[in-house]
């Protein structure tokens, strides 16, 4: 079995500025890929904070596309909800879930990567085709979270 190819690593700090930079720089794997990273930046400055140090992802393998945003906080979980027709907010996660084939959380005593699979250059299909409805339940530090849809504690 060969490992996943790494198309790209970069480390930068979750700002609003970064936002739009990466999306840049994301620009030739697609705007669902470009997308997700916005969605999953912009949760690291609202709820790990701005300025935080993050790492971001990218790997190909078997048709698939991974995106992994790791930041510092173990405890800040992504919750998947359903937003009111007047929220600000609340969106963000749905719209991954809407685009990704599958998404998760990988938890470590350092930090969490949240990651995405979408489909790549010879994938087929889109918006959770062949993903599952339930993941593995979130345990200790060192745990993972992961399926089509991802509850925190």
């Amino acid at each position: 079995m060969r490992p996943p190819v790494s198309v790209l690593a970069l480390d930068l700090l979750a700002t609003p500025e970064s936002v739009p930079a990466t999306r840049r720089l994301l620009r030739a794997y697609g705007g669902d890929l470009q997308l997700c990273a916005d969605e999953l930046l912009t949760n690291v400055i609202r709820h790990v904070g701005a300025g935080a140090p993050v790492t971001l992802r990218v790997t190909c393998d078997r048709g698939r596309m991974r995106l992994a945003v790791t930041d510092p906080d173990p405890r800040a979980l992504p919750v998947l909800r359903s937003a009111a027709e007047d929220d600000e907010g609340g969106r963000g996660l749905a719209l991954l879930d809407a685009l990704s084939l599958r998404w998760g959380v990988e938890q470590a005593p350092g930090g969490k990567t949240v990651w995405c699979e979408l489909p790549g250059p010879t994938g087929h299909g889109h918006g959770g085709q062949g993903a599952g409805t339930s993941g593995e339940a979130v345990g200790p530090a060192g745990a993972s979270m992961s399926g089509r849809y991802a509850s925190g504690t």
